[in-house]
């Protein structure tokens, strides 16, 4: 089975799909919003916004009606977009968020960094408000054996103890990577297997239903052990990532779903075309 990685799925041609129209809050308040959680996104697919205009960037995606933010690190994401925001403080990003209606509850990390300045990270994210630190992949080679997987995911129980005596919650966040299969076991499922529950939470990326997994699956498989979800829709005819709710994927089931898995956010990961047309999907979703 191939795989993609999360930045190929995200660069997958522009998005053409009409923007919503942004309600105000007394409007807002009487759709559904599933699990009665503020709608988020993660700011990766807008990086090359965020490099020429940060704060303008936030201002656009809180018209659109986002409320929560998935961040990425600073300094191992500068040149996806981020440098504007390396030589600023924890406390001047969390300004910035604030000061257009946002919060930012999440941030990504590479593992390098986990391991070498974990000190240094857990007090930017603890300044900076977060509930949840996620790692956004442990960048194996492709051809890494089961025993690589596992020796990873020990060492990431070992900094997920020390980010849970700060008060943080760790998490990890899979790609298409852990939906293939070393000797007839799902690396997902093994992964799941080595990870302490409560140590190292699930950020599941909703995506590889492009490979035929829904998320609604392990979600229900392994109850209370997520934080957090990835959203982005799927064209099984055109075979490309398009907009939440004009896909393949069943949100009412998944979302019911996400109730036992004891996600907390979600976030909406595709570019800015694609924010703008899964907004009024989700506004509206009733569960």
């Amino acid at each position: 089975m191939s795989t993609i990685s999360r930045r190929q799925f995200l660069g997958q041609g522009a998005l053409a799909l009409a923007a919503g129209t942004c309600l105000g809050p007394a409007v807002r308040a009487l759709h559904a919003e599933p699990l009665g959680l503020p709608i988020g996104c993660q700011l990766y697919p807008v990086g090359k916004q965020i490099a020429q205009d940060f704060e303008g960037t936030l201002r656009q995606l809180a018209a659109i009606g986002y409320r929560t933010i998935e961040l990425c690190s600073p300094p191992s994401y500068e040149k996806s977009g981020f440098a504007p925001l390396v030589k600023m403080t924890a406390a001047e990003v969390r300004k910035a968020f604030a000061a257009a209606g946002l919060r930012c509850e999440s941030c990504h990390y590479q593992f390098q960094e986990l391991k070498d300045k974990l000190d240094d990270r857990i007090a930017y994210a603890k300044e900076l408000g977060l509930k949840h630190m996620i790692l956004s992949t442990f960048g194996l080679r492709k051809d890494a054996a089961m025993a690589d997987w596992l020796k990873a995911a020990g060492e990431l129980n070992k900094i997920g103890e020390k980010v849970k005596k700060q008060g943080i919650q760790l998490g990890f966040h899979n790609h298409n990577f852990e939906f293939q299969e070393i000797d007839g076991v799902l690396i997902y499922d093994k992964l799941m297997s080595e990870f302490d529950p409560q140590l190292v939470k699930m950020q599941f990326q909703v995506a590889v239903i492009s490979l035929g997994y829904q998320a609604a699956t392990y979600l229900r498989k392994y109850p209370g052990r997520f934080c957090s979800l990835h959203l982005a829709d799927w064209s099984s005819t055109e075979k490309r990532p398009v907009p939440v709710g004009s896909g393949v994927v069943d949100w009412k089931g998944l979302f019911a779903a996400a109730k036992i898995g004891g996600v907390e956010n979600y976030f909406v990961e595709m570019n800015m075309d694609a924010l703008k047309a899964s907004y009024p999907f989700l506004r509206d979703l009733k569960v």
